[in-house]
């Protein structure tokens, strides 16, 4: 990480500078630069600079003013620092940032060297790629400054998710952080935070190699001190590990492991979360943690039997094809064939079931991906039984639950309650729909503007759900 750099050199301060031929502005444009390219300077004329770039193996000319000279001597180091902490603060100008940051490592004396430098160029090689992974993803700066960055050794991950690209930071510098032993508690949660990111897992992954990543996230997590941190770095610490943690219930699951510990312990870390404390900037990260958490509520319950007697029906959970579970409802007391049956890969919360509409019904919450929980609807017309899937959204949803809330035998309406992230935005819902034919009727920003949640809405959800807190 961060080789060596010239000690008469210049670092790039404008983006789309142009390296040219000659000292003049009409010169021939030999490639176009960009803000943290570092220059070696060989001489002066007439308001040019004559350089070298390195990085692309050719010499030219390029205005004064469209770079900074610096040093990389004992003494510079100071006022590269200086630098370093006003371009930490400055979104946009990471390339540049990251650029300093690598000067300064250079100049300052190595007995000198604090996990400072590293935490800031980390932070800033995060900034820079959560730049490439969205909106301006296709703008040429966004490309040139990740192309920069990596002449400093600051290396990016891709990997496809929810339809695109995602670019990541490796995470080297922050490892080098928590390695530091004299790294403060602010430091070194920044550092944890950074190297745990929900959105940085590999979809990819399999269960075998999911299941201990999931514990090296936490284990760094857990090995932050909390007290002695701001509280709006203990709040995104709790909320972190509240989503870690619904990742594991859920490779436990999966696993047919018990789950009610870790899914209680998630439960306890997302409320030991102070939303307000987080503000706009980083609110994203609770809403996110709320939404896995959400997913996996049911673990924290008390186990229920493979076989469950819902009178009037019962639910079998049997084993399909390999990875499967196949979900069968009967009559209770009775013989013949099955009522209805089913099979999936998700994980099957047999501890949800909920008869409704005098044993004509049933809801069973279903969850087949880490932070995505749909609602499986069993429910009787004259042609028979049927089952339908309600999920949390349908407009480019990215992560949800949805909610058996209760049911209103007078107008037949089924309530749920929905909490999901659909393009880039959260949404919670309360909703009403028609048994006969799951149609949706009614749906409101909060239970009280509904009639029908007012009266029959399911004691256990009030209790238990997520949506209301």
């Amino acid at each position: 990480m961060l080789p060596a750099l010239a000690l008469a050199l210049a670092i790039v301060v404008q983006d789309r500078t142009a390296l040219r031929t000659a000292p003049r502005a009409r010169a021939s444009e030999l490639t176009t630069l960009w803000q943290g390219e570092v220059l070696e300077v060989r001489a002066e004329r007439a308001g040019y600079l004559k350089v070298y770039d390195y990085r692309h193996e050719r010499g030219g000319y390029l205005r004064r003013d469209s770079v900074r000279a610096v040093g990389v001597t004992a003494a510079d180091a100071p006022e590269l620092l200086a630098v370093l902490r006003f371009l930490t603060d400055s979104p946009g100008a990471e390339s540049l940032g990251i650029s300093y940051g690598a000067a300064y490592i250079k100049a300052a004396p190595a007995s000198t060297l604090t996990a400072e430098p590293f935490e800031r160029i980390a932070h800033m090689a995060e900034r820079l790629a959560d730049q490439a992974s969205g909106r301006a993803a296709g703008h040429a700066e966004v490309a040139a400054h990740l192309d920069v960055a990596q002449q400093f050794g600051v290396h990016m991950r891709t990997f496809e998710r929810d339809g695109h690209m995602r670019v990541c930071y490796d995470g080297e510098l922050y490892g080098r952080v928590l390695s530091m032993p004299g790294a403060s508690p602010e430091q070194r949660a920044h550092a944890a935070l950074g190297l745990t990111r929900p959105d940085c897992v590999d979809p990819a992954l399999g269960v075998l190699l999911r299941a201990p990543l999931d514990a090296e996230r936490l284990r760094l997590l857990d090995g932050i001190e909390d007290r002695t941190l701001s509280v709006l770095t203990r709040s995104r610490l709790h909320a972190r590990r509240a989503a870690v943690l619904a990742a594991l219930v859920y490779g436990q699951a999966r696993r047919a492991q018990p789950t009610a510990v870790t899914a209680q312990r998630a439960l306890d870390e997302l409320l030991a979360v102070h939303p307000e404390d987080l503000g706009e900037e980083r609110r994203d990260e609770y809403l996110d943690a709320l939404l896995r958490v959400g997913a996996i509520r049911w673990a924290a319950a008390p186990a229920a039997p493979a076989a469950t007697r819902l009178a009037p029906l019962a639910l079998t959970t049997t084993p399909g094809e390999p990875g499967q579970s196949c979900v069968t409802l009967n009559a209770a007391n009775r013989g013949g064939p099955p009522l209805a049956r089913r099979c999936t890969y998700g994980v099957v919360w047999t501890r949800s079931a909920r008869p409704f509409a005098q044993g004509r019904a049933l809801s069973l919450a279903v969850q087949p991906l880490e932070s995505w929980r749909e609602l499986w609807v069993f429910h009787e017309s004259p042609d028979g039984w049927s089952i339908d899937v309600i999920s949390p959204g349908t407009e480019q949803p990215e992560e949800g639950y949805v909610d058996f809330a209760g049911f209103a035998p007078g107008t037949q309406r089924l309530l749920l309650a929905r909490e999901v992230r659909e393009r880039g935005a959260f949404h919670r819902r309360f909703e009403e729909w028609r048994l006969y034919d799951l149609a949706p009727e009614k749906q409101a920003s909060t239970p009280e503007l509904l009639a029908d949640f007012g009266r029959w809405q399911d004691p256990q959800w009030r209790r238990e759900t997520l949506a209301l807190h």
